[in-house]
């Protein structure tokens, strides 16, 4: 059994992480989160020690450290801005750590957790489940084992609608969660280059508050994408059938097909790790300076080769805001 401390325990995506560890029969021994709606810890872990102050909770670890019960992994379910910060403090806390994606805002990042874990002899691992999906999995062996030279086409949109908490929450401040390609759109990116290769170009077409499209071009394929948060824009399909997510991809006009089998790939993620198998962060790289470049790129507007619903009409931001 391995002990685990988890930092941002509040989170949407922490429940995810606390059923990973519970599933893999690991126990969670201390919890932060500056907020204390954390009810959810009782179906995991109640006895867990909680704490609402990083500091307090530091002290505690450090604790456990000093009388030989030291933390195993430090899971990290914090806001996008702090993932690189939370890591350092799971290595120079002498545990392994994992961290939801994306693991750093900035590819320079990674080098400098590198070199943390390399002087604190620990390790930082990423979820990155989608390589762990059976039919992502399969697609990568067929385009492995297909023609060399073949470079396919593919259209990926992915529209999951958010109220307008969102923008007053960190996820709708680009300096804290990257923008909606980082914050909705990291493991596709990383999924399209785990399969197709290293990006030659990487163009955006549109990009505001609430979408991003563009155009990607990799070694293995031509991407154009769409990623939205706003309702309007999904297709008349999803809205009738009351859903407010909507999820495709193409390849040479046929429709790959992965809406299931997403429930349980934390845990998968979390029985890799445990045995070694898990995604290091240098393994984000990719991703990482994809949607960096992403974010600082100038749009260039409807020209060239762009994803057909980058043509439906702007909308001014929910508050009147810039």
């Amino acid at each position: 059994m391995k002990t685990f401390a988890i930092i941002g325990v509040g989170g949407y995506i922490a429940p995810r992480h606390l059923k990973a560890i519970k599933d893999t029969g690991n126990l969670l021994v201390s919890a932060y989160d500056k907020n204390d709606s954390v009810g959810i810890m009782d179906r995991y872990f109640p006895n867990a020690a909680f704490f609402t102050e990083q500091e307090l909770f530091d002290r505690h670890n450090t604790k456990l450290k000093d009388r030989g019960e030291q933390i195993d992994f430090v899971s990290i379910c914090t806001p996008n801005y702090l993932h690189d910060a939370h890591i350092h403090y799971g290595l120079r806390l002498g545990a392994d750590v994992i961290c939801e994606k994306p693991v750093a805002l900035n590819p320079w990042n990674i080098d400098g957790l590198e070199h943390v874990e390399q002087r604190e002899g620990r390790k930082a691992y990423t979820i990155l489940q989608l390589r762990l999906h059976d039919k992502i999995k399969a697609l990568k062996q067929k385009v492995d084992e297909g023609p060399k030279d073949k470079i396919y086409n593919v259209d990926l949109t992915y529209i999951t609608a958010r109220g307008n908490w969102y923008y007053s929450s960190w996820k709708g401040d680009i300096n804290k969660s990257g923008g909606i390609a980082t914050n909705i759109g990291v493991h596709f990116y990383d999924m399209l280059g785990w399969i197709f290769g290293d990006v030659r170009r990487n163009i955006v077409h549109v990009a505001s508050h609430d979408r991003v499209a563009g155009y990607l071009d990799f070694d293995r394929a031509r991407v154009r994408y769409f990623l939205s948060i706003n309702a309007e824009t999904l297709p008349a399909n999803a809205v009738e059938g009351e859903k407010r997510t909507y999820r495709t991809i193409t390849i040479d006009g046929e429709e790959f097909e992965f809406s299931l089998g997403f429930t349980e790939l934390h845990t998968e993620s979390y029985k890799e790790i445990l045995e070694g198998r898990g995604f290091r962060i240098e393994e984000a790289r990719r991703c990482i300076e994809i949607v960096y470049d992403i974010r600082h790129a100038h749009p260039v507007g409807l020209v060239g080769d762009y994803h057909p619903l980058a043509r439906l009409p702007l909308s001014g931001h929910p508050f009147g805001w810039k």
